[in-house]
């Protein structure tokens, strides 16, 4: 593991993040982004492979299956429970050297010019969201992955 990576500190227990953990096995972790303290854009999720490798080309045939699959999951959860019509998936590992992956919901009503990834952020009608929210959300996700199992 990375000793000054992010994503190794966190899941150490070293650097706390929003909300409550969404999902986790043994290849990969879901929670919420964090904001340091500011408001949060609503279900803007994030997947960590727990392996530290740079790139989705470094995962083994395990960590592959289990972060696809995690990833269909979770967005199909952001469109059932939080009403999301679009879901943009984002890795660029430019400052994080450590394959993650943004889940970004775009919301009904969000005005052409911020479809984008972060663009929806600066939308006039963004769901923001302090901590309270957050967590609410994630218990909604937790719960909709543990009532509708993926065969």
């Amino acid at each position: 593991m990375g000793e000054n990576c992010f994503i190794c500190k966190k899941h150490k227990g070293k650097i706390q993040t929003a909300g409550i953990a969404i999902y986790e096995d043994d290849y990969v972790y879901v929670g919420h982004v964090d904001s340091n303290g500011e408001p949060n854009y609503l279900g803007h999720l994030m997947i960590d492979l727990k392996r530290h490798v740079p790139t989705l080309g470094d995962m083994n045939v395990e960590e592959a299956s289990a972060f696809g699959v995690i990833m269909a999951r979770i967005s199909k959860a952001l469109k059932e429970t939080e009403g999301a019509e679009h879901i943009y998936a984002v890795v660029s590992g430019n400052s994080v050297p450590h394959v993650h992956m943004h889940i970004i919901p775009r919301y009904p009503n969000t005005p052409k010019e911020f479809w984008a990834p972060f663009a929806v952020y600066d939308a006039p009608n963004a769901r923001m969201g302090r901590e309270s929210e957050v967590v609410s959300l994630c218990e909604r996700i937790k719960n909709y992955l543990e009532s509708n199992r993926y065969e």
